[in-house]
């Protein structure tokens, strides 16, 4: 696995919002993580920072917190953690990472990778260096594809207790690229989006 240093992307994280507030809405009125069928952030720089009404409520170590006003029918705002980062050597390689709460309780963990991914090997996941596993590509947009998994108590402890999670995406059979995406102050984030 080639590893690779991550930096925040802005640009990124703007373009990513856009992309969850799309995507909330459809999954708002669904309440129901599995097999939902969203749009992907566009990875486009200078995407607004307040596209759609979305706003950031709060910053919380690298995570933000983004919300957006209920869709009709609904009574309560959508909001999700969202973080974003661009390989540091690779610049069109970056991972859009969010962590959204339905209202029946249900935490599910999303992760948005550039098109160019090798589908059969899905998304891998390392914590402090301990391997945790891997999750199947779900489906691919123009712009990017996107892996989830439901975020049981388990999988919560080990990011909440770890420093840097590592997200492993495949552009050949051979090499695996590991994007790091940082962990801090995610337990706090977990508890504002509560």
């Amino acid at each position: 696995m080639l590893m690779t240093r991550g930096r925040r992307d802005p640009a990124g994280m703007a373009a990513a919002v856009a992309g969850f507030l799309a995507l909330a809405a459809t999954q708002a009125m669904a309440q129901t993580p599995k097999g939902v069928v969203g749009q992907a952030p566009a990875m486009a720089a200078g995407a607004p920072n307040n596209p759609e009404g979305g706003v950031v409520r709060s910053q919380h170590g690298d995570w933000q917190l983004v919300c957006k006003p209920p869709p009709p029918g609904a009574k309560a705002e959508v909001c999700a953690l969202v973080q974003s980062v661009t390989a540091e050597d690779r610049g069109n390689v970056g991972l859009t990472v969010y962590v959204q709460k339905f209202s029946n309780g249900t935490r599910v963990l999303r992760v948005f990778a550039p098109l160019g991914v090798l589908l059969p090997p899905g998304l891998g996941l390392k914590i402090d260096n301990q391997d945790v596993g891997n999750a199947p590509f779900l489906r691919c947009h123009t712009f990017a594809c996107y892996a989830q998994v439901v975020m049981d108590d388990a999988l919560l402890a080990k990011l909440k207790a770890g420093k840097q999670a590592v997200f492993i995406i495949f552009q050949t059979e051979e090499a695996g690229i590991g994007i790091p995406i940082s962990l801090n102050g995610l337990d706090k984030a977990v508890a504002a989006l509560n």
